[in-house]
């Protein structure tokens, strides 16, 4: 027990400790001085930073669709739908890929004059300014990454579903339950853990890991509208000079985590007793 906690506090709580303390620095000729909580005064009158905390509540938001995506898929792998052994390869293609590679690929496809917007020319819809339109590009981003990543998801479904007692399914067709409500009635609830685990790390994997398809699709851009704290982080950080600023910003994006997670686990517990 107490190697356990000594490398919790050693290599979890010591650093995260530190970052505080050093956000609460100046940067600059301040370099080193205490400044209070002049960072955090200045970060919130940011309307980048604001721009960023905002697209974060568009993705909690999405979030029930990007777990849903491989949540169905992978039911519809465990009920052995013909060609399941391929579906789940294929599924699964994309997590291998560097977002580099995903965001230079859809770059291609999503360009005003690419391929996509050649097929909506055909069956007679506009052309839609995907990675140019501040109104839009985000959404393309969440899209693209939600497609290149839910691969994961799938297989944690699919490791759930090895936990499933088949003899409640069964029991479920027997009473001639439609497939709806079998997964109403006997999926979710047996995957609950399992879902609790996809939204809160998947949710995670939105916060942290989209910056290498937003730096390759977007540059933040268009007018900031695709920042995300990670990246507005990396921007104060390396492009500025500015790490106790950088600071100031990955301890919020850490208490945003921190508040997204415990209350999402908290409304699929309250949801689980309910069923």
């Amino acid at each position: 027990m107490a190697p356990a906690v000594l490398v919790i506090v050693l290599f979890r709580l010591w650093p995260l400790l530190l970052g505080v303390n050093f956000s609460l620095t100046g940067d600059g000729d301040r370099n080193g001085v205490v400044v209070g909580l002049d960072n955090y005064v200045e970060l919130f009158a940011d309307p980048l930073f604001l721009g960023a905390l905002r697209n974060v509540g568009w993705l909690v938001l999405l979030l029930p669709v990007a777990v849903a995506i491989p949540g169905i898929l992978a039911t519809f792998i465990y009920l052995r739908v013909p060609g399941h052994r391929f579906y789940r390869s294929v599924y699964f293609f994309p997590a291998v890929l560097s977002p580099v590679i995903v965001g230079s690929i859809f770059n291609l496809l999503l360009s005003f004059g690419g391929p996509l917007n050649r097929l909506l020319d055909v069956l007679g819809i506009g052309p839609v300014d995907w990675l140019g339109d501040s109104h839009v590009a985000m959404f393309t981003v969440v899209g693209v990454h939600i497609w290149a990543t839910f691969g994961m998801a799938l297989v944690v479904f699919l490791s759930g579903f090895a936990t499933l007692d088949p003899a409640l399914l069964d029991a479920a067709r027997s009473d001639g339950a439609t497939l709806p409500q079998v997964i109403r009635h006997v999926i979710v609830p047996g995957l609950s853990r399992t879902i609790q685990f996809v939204f809160v790390t998947t949710m995670i994997g939105m916060l942290t890991s989209m910056f290498g398809l937003i730096y390759v699709m977007t540059s933040g851009g268009p007018g900031g509208s695709t920042y995300l704290p990670e990246y507005y982080i990396w921007i104060q950080q390396g492009q500025m000079n500015r790490p106790a600023y950088a600071s100031a910003a990955s301890t919020v994006l850490f208490l945003v985590m921190l508040v997204v997670g415990l209350a999402q686990v908290s409304i699929l517990r309250r949801t689980g007793r309910e069923d």
